[in-house]
This record gives structure tokens, sequence and C-alpha cells, in this order.
């Protein structure tokens, strides 16, 4: 069970979003907060991503710069440039003029938010990947067939897209937390902790077992106490407490994405009683699980 991939497909919510611009210098944009993961991919030139605090970040060609959190920012071709325009739709996707050339490919990758990761919150709110010819290979492959089909569209591309873009967010989490290098704490510390990752399969490949620390740590070749303390130090809470926030979160995804009965999703998650499983359900999301269905969750428009 691949927890990176499993965690993404549990708190996405519909298909990711993205287009080309092209600006000749000078030129400044303002991007505002999204509902989701953002991005942006410099194919052409460079430009500087103007975050609210904080240091502004150079963007070279080849870089990728992910927001997990959909932070609001700026980019500028220099930082003496103006913003002057902002991400909306229907703008015009490439504006001549004299100076130097910029192109790139911007988009929002929609999470559900109303039950959040951990994964994703210790994410800082700018995830900056330099191009490197010898790094990251299966992420600049993907950055330049993405590239490719939306500079010339040709058929099956609309189905080609969503799938690329995924794929790109996972390549570029991956190499994010893999350059954190060796990690006592958090996600990456998790990603490289045997008896961590172990556990972490066990409960994602199983939530619907009654599991125990006792039998978790048996299944990680560790002690009890060893897994609860490599546990909480990786993963920021203890394993059983995780399991439910697991639980939660693929039992969301069942009752948005398909009309599995309620008394089958919540034995997929580990209840025998619906009441049970219906009380924890809305003590996370503050609805019933049959309201959390119904309720209209059309996905926001994202300007790219």
């Amino acid at each position: 069970m691949d927890v990176l991939s499993e965690t993404i497909t549990a708190i996405r919510t519909g298909d990711p979003t993205c287009g080309m611009f092209a600006r000749h210098a000078p030129w400044g944009r303002g991007y505002p907060r999204v509902p989701g993961t953002g991005f942006h991919v410099v194919l052409r030139g460079s430009c500087w991503l103007i975050p609210p605090a904080g240091d502004p970040i150079a963007l070279a060609t080849g870089d990728v710069i992910l927001m997990p959190r959909g932070a609001e920012h700026a980019l500028v071709d220099s930082l003496g440039s103006v913003v002057t325009e902002r991400a909306h739709l229907g703008e015009p996707r490439e504006i001549l003029g004299p100076g130097a050339r910029s192109e790139l490919l911007c988009g929002a990758y929609e999470l559900g938010r109303q039950r959040s990761h951990p994964l994703l919150d210790e994410l800082p709110e700018f995830v900056h990947l330099p191009a490197h010819p010898d790094r990251n290979p299966a992420l600049r492959g993907v950055v330049e067939i993405l590239a490719a089909e939306m500079a010339r569209p040709r058929v099956g591309t609309d189905a080609a897209i969503p799938p690329l873009l995924e794929a790109m967010v996972l390549f570029a989490l991956r190499a994010w937390f893999e350059a954190q290098g060796p990690a006592r704490s958090g996600w990456a510390a998790a990603f490289t902790d045997p008896a961590v990752i172990a556990a972490l399969r066990a409960m994602h490949g199983a939530p619907e077992r009654a599991w125990t620390v006792p039998e978790l740590g048996a299944l990680a070749g560790v002690s009890r106490a060893t897994l609860t303390r490599r546990f909480a130090a990786t993963v920021g809470e203890p394993p059983l407490s995780y399991l439910t926030r697991w639980r939660m979160l693929t039992a969301a995804r069942l009752l948005r994405e398909t009309e599995t009965p309620l008394a089958s999703v919540a034995r997929r998650v580990g209840y025998q009683s619906e009441f049970a499983f219906a009380k924890a359900f809305k003590r996370e999301y503050g609805l019933a699980p049959g309201q959390y269905r119904r309720k209209d969750d059309a996905p926001a428009v994202v300007a790219v």
C-alpha cells in the first residue's frame, strides 16, 4: 500500500485544473488563495514568487513550486515590477510586448479540507523544487509531457491532463520528502522508518480491521512502546488516533465518490454499527454521513 498515493487520493476532490500563460516583461500577476494545492512550472524564462510574508523566491526555467495549502501570492518578472493583473477566467493566455518572454504552467489540485491530513499540514507554504539535470527525472519527465500536451492539444489531451497533473504533484511531493535527508521527526522521517511505515501501510490497507497497538507493533517488529513513541514523533499522533483519522477520510471519500450504502461504508471503515459510525463521522465533519453525501460540494472555480 503506497501511503503517499493513498493519502492524496483520500483528500482529493474533483479533477485538477491547469493552464498555460505567456507574458513579456514587465509583468506582474496576483493569485488568490485556492481550496487545495496550487502549483507553477516555469517552462521558459524566469520570474519571482512574492509571498504575503517572507523573502521572494527566484524561479528559473524548469523549476516547480507547490502551494500545498493554496497560499495567496504573486508572480512578477523582476522584483521591480508591479502586479497589474489577477488570475481570472477568460483572461488572455498571452500578452505580447518588447521585454523578455516567460511561459508558465499554472494550476490547482482541489483537496477536501474539512478534515486535514498531517502530511500536508507540516509542509511549508511554498515547496520549491529547483530544476537540476541530475535530480528528479520522473518529475522532469512528466513536466515535459504536460508542457507538450498543453502547447499542442491533440486527440486524447483532455483525458491525459488530469492523471499527468496527479503524477506531477505526487512526484513533486516525493522529491520534497526525499530531499529532506535523514530526519528525526515529521513525515520525512515516517517514510524512512520501517516500523512506522509498516504500521501505516497496515492501517491504510485494512482500515476496517480492529487494530491494536500490540498487533501493529508485532507486525512492524518492534514493541508496543517503541512503535507508539516513534509513530507519535513522526506522524504527530498515536497510532490509533491516526487510524480514526484515516477511517474518517476514507469514509468521506466513499460518500463523495460512490453510492455505497451507509451501512457498507460503516463496515468498510471498521464500524459494525451504522449508528456508531454516524456519531463518529459527525464528530469529525459536523454533518451526519447522509447529510454530507447530499451536501452540494460543487468544486470551486479556480482561475489558473
